[in-house]
């Protein structure tokens, strides 16, 4: 038996909300180490351009430069996505 004025879809709004909150600090974490792991700031230097070492090959700064663009992209996304749904739930 519902109770007047209870919302059934609270529950899993909620739920998805405290995943999507775990996930963006597993991912700012993770963000972090690798913008530690840059050192210099070589990959943040925002040059756009691929380097490549002697054979062609992307080197490993190339590639933790990507994952960091990715990751960075990826936070703001589920920001978003969390400011969204805690506008939904916690509305008055």
């Amino acid at each position: 038996m519902a109770c007047a004025g209870y919302n059934h879809f609270k529950v899993p709004m909620h739920t998805a909300y405290n995943i999507l909150l775990v996930f963006s600090v597993i991912v700012a974490i993770v963000f972090i180490l690798l913008i530690m792991v840059t050192g210099k700031g070589d990959a943040m230097s925002g040059g756009g351009g691929v380097r490549t070492s002697f054979k062609g090959r992307a080197t490993i700064e190339d590639m933790i430069s990507r994952m960091t663009l990715g990751l960075g992209i990826g936070f703001m996304a589920v920001m978003i996505i969390l400011d969204l749904l805690g506008t939904a739930i916690f509305r008055k």
